[in-house]
């Protein structure tokens, strides 16, 4: 592929170009066509990627917005190559390309090529770009960057077992936690491939599971470690956990990856342009020890299409990747993701974790498609076990709270965690609290900074046994390390029950029989959840009313029940809404929908775009820093903890009256925007855009 990639500029017309020419040539069209002429259908594999090593992955017989691979082959009005190419490059003869691995299924088998179609695209788009970024760094006259070496993993082992070495087993939880992370490394010796990681909210998964990653990269040669975080609100607490039991090699080790500015050339802007893009955008390749990134950003890539997205995806290749909370992938993309899991395991080198309180219940037969039951080796020491001694709260159901009622429960504890299913539920309920002692508001109309610095303030509170009453979105169930009494909880499913008990009784602070979770039900309308998260509420109904499962009803038996009656709810064609697997199955290696599997792989499919809180001095030296940039990658990063992501609607409200603005427009175009009006920007709640318009009047005194 790469010697194939350029061979289209060894023409007349493209030596115009390069002379000072205005005119376009397409270039890649050829070196595709040569891979379809001595190849054959392996070559199709190859043209996929040569063809849109610029553009992106077009489809082989439908076009969308790129043409049909079918279309371009047809040699219709392309320049003439010239015979100089056959004299510099040598292409190796047939026999020498073979498949690397056979087919899974007859059923799987197209799924698998369309899969090795990405990766082979994405060593060609990474070296394309890694060579531009040196040309131009050989230009100026200075070192790339990527020359710099990065620690190791045998290096960060030894600093993450100092760290573990200061831990004591002080009490009977960090005694569990100490057996649990001393098994979990035990199994590191196994051959790479599927495993569970099945302990409960509060169990140490985090550390242990990075001890295992580098343990078993290291005993395998694998050569990176991946944690796929499920929201993005989170990722920066877990990447700092880990920078700092990896100190001082974490910050130079640990790469933060997250979706927001990620801006994309228009294709038809001039090719010498797109590469100073390449450049300008620093967009990362994961060529580092461990990242975090977000399970938007991880799955979205390995179905993805464009060249910028699809870069990293060889360096995932002889990785351990971490899925945390891997339940919370969404159902309606559930069979394809568990294919791309299995891929990435059974012919990539790769081992997967699947790392959970909650473990979904993916495995064949009862999932179709799903993975074998005898490959899923799980990591912890007898989950049913652990559960029951690391058993910590009692659930009850209290029936339906209207709005006066959740006040009246929030009013009698000085205590307590109130976790609801939406961002405006949780500012109405803590607004009918805000004048009581302890009232706290989290959600991600909060940027992470300040978030960062809300629970914080909300631990020392509980620490200093104040009071705490906490309102919250379903954030603070991802990982946040915080303990307090009893939890109120919205009706769910009992995934989302088992992660808000994970914020009850943590560290076994109160008696087991003290300590409760109060699931409720909302009798008003405007807080109804949407269909989905009310079929997740409606299997975890069914599931507590049931004898066996209502006395210990966070068991790993409990939710495998849970999720089997889950996906029975759903139905087979429902966990892939797109018939993504079915399109594959349907296609050949000259039409695989390549294009159309990125389009309709979209997590979340409501369009949320990101803006800037100026929220502190590093927030507005980086955007004064922005403003005068020449790249943008650096500062882009810096910037990730004061994002604010909206919906589309409120944040074209909120441009129209210019309460969000771009930052040097004529530089970085709509890329960057930033809030300029704060006064919607509150210490108690974050960004309020109900009235886009609203200033306080303090704000208009000159």
């Amino acid at each position: 592929m790469g010697l194939l990639h350029d061979v289209g500029k060894y023409t007349a017309e493209f030596q115009l170009r390069i002379s000072g020419d205005a005119v376009r040539v397409d270039h890649a069209t050829r070196g595709a066509m040569l891979a379809v002429e001595r190849y054959g259908m392996q070559g199709y594999l190859l043209a996929y990627g040569i063809a849109g090593h610029h553009a992106g992955l077009a489809n082989g017989a439908e076009a969308l917005e790129r043409t049909a691979m079918r279309d371009r082959l047809r040699d219709v009005g392309l320049p003439a190559l010239l015979d100089q190419w056959k004299l510099e490059i040598e292409l190796p003869q047939k026999p020498a390309l073979s498949m690397p691995f056979k087919p899974h299924s007859q059923e799987r088998g197209n799924f698998q090529l369309a899969f090795l179609a990405r990766m082979l695209f994405s060593c060609l788009v990474d070296a394309d770009f890694l060579d531009t970024e040196a040309y131009y760094k050989g230009v100026e006259g200075k070192e790339p960057l990527r020359n710099a070496p990065l620690p190791t993993l045998g290096e960060l082992r030894d600093h993450l077992d100092a760290h573990l070495a200061r831990f004591s087993a002080d009490s009977e939880v960090n005694r569990i936690r100490a057996e649990i992370l001393r098994h979990v490394r035990l199994q590191a010796e196994h051959d790479p491939g599927l495993f569970s990681l099945t302990v409960p909210t509060g169990g140490g998964k985090t550390l242990a599971s990075l001890a295992f990653a580098l343990d078993h990269a290291i005993r395998h040669g694998l050569r990176r470690v991946i944690f796929v975080i499920p929201f993005t609100s989170i990722v920066e607490q877990n990447a700092a956990v880990f920078r700092s039991a990896l100190s001082p090699l974490g910050e130079r080790a640990v790469l933060e990856h997250h979706s927001a500015f990620v801006a994309h050339p228009p294709q038809d802007e001039p090719e010498h342009y797109q590469a100073r893009e390449k450049l300008r955008l620093a967009m990362e390749n994961w060529d580092a020890p461990i990242i975090v990134t977000t399970a938007v950003q991880f799955f979205e890539s390995l179905f993805a299409a464009r060249p910028s997205q699809c870069r990293k995806l060889h360096n995932i290749a002889g990785s351990v990747v971490i899925l945390d909370e891997a339940q919370t992938l969404p159902l309606k993309l559930l069979r394809p993701a568990v294919a791309a899991i299995d891929e990435l395991a059974r012919n990539y080198h790769s081992s997967i974790v699947l790392c959970t309180a909650t473990q979904p219940a993916l495995q064949a037969p009862a999932f179709e498609g799903g993975l074998a039951q005898d490959k899923v080796r799980e990591l912890a020491p007898e989950p049913p076990g652990l559960f029951r001694k690391l058993e910590r709260v009692r659930i009850r159901h209290v029936g339906i709270l209207d709005d006066a009622g959740l006040t009246a429960e929030l009013l009698q504890r000085e205590q307590v965690l109130c976790v609801v299913n939406n961002r405006r539920h949780a500012r109405a309920a803590y607004q009918a609290i805000a004048d009581l002692p302890g009232a706290r508001h989290l959600s991600t109309l909060m940027c992470a900074k300040h978030r960062s610095a809300a629970l914080a303030e909300i631990r020392a509170m509980l620490k200093r046994g104040q009071p705490c009453r906490l309102v919250s979105t379903s954030l603070i169930e991802a990982g946040v390390d915080i303990s307090l009494p009893t939890v109120l909880r919205a009706e769910a499913g009992l995934d989302s029950i088992a992660q808000a008990a994970g914020r009850c009784n943590r560290n076994m602070e109160w008696p087991v029989e003290a300590s409760e979770v109060l699931v409720f039900g909302t009798a008003n309308p405007d807080w109804t959840p949407p269909p989905e998260l009310r079929q997740f509420a409606q299997a975890a109904h069914e599931i507590l009313r049931q004898a066996q499962y209502r006395t210990d009803p966070l068991s790993p038996a409990s939710i495998q029940a849970y999720f089997q009656l889950l996906y029975w709810h759903k139905g087979q064609e429902a966990l892939d809404g797109h018939n993504l697997l079915g399109l594959v199955q349907n296609s050949s290696v000259d039409s695989l929908p390549l294009e159309t599997l990125a389009t309709k792989f979209r997590m979340i499919e409501s369009v949320q775009t990101p803006v800037i809180v100026p929220y502190d001095e590093e927030a507005h030296d980086a955007l004064e820093a922005l403003r005068h940039a020449d790249r943008c990658g650096g500062l882009a990063r810096k910037l990730q903890p004061y994002l604010v992501q909206l919906p589309r609607q409120s944040y074209h409200a909120l441009c129209q009256v210019g309460a969000v603005q771009p930052v040097a427009l004529e530089k970085w175009g709509e890329q960057f925007m930033v809030l300029r009006n704060m006064d919607l920007y509150t210490s108690a709640v974050g960004l309020n855009s109900d009235d886009p318009t609203f200033v306080r009047a303090e704000s208009l005194i000159l």
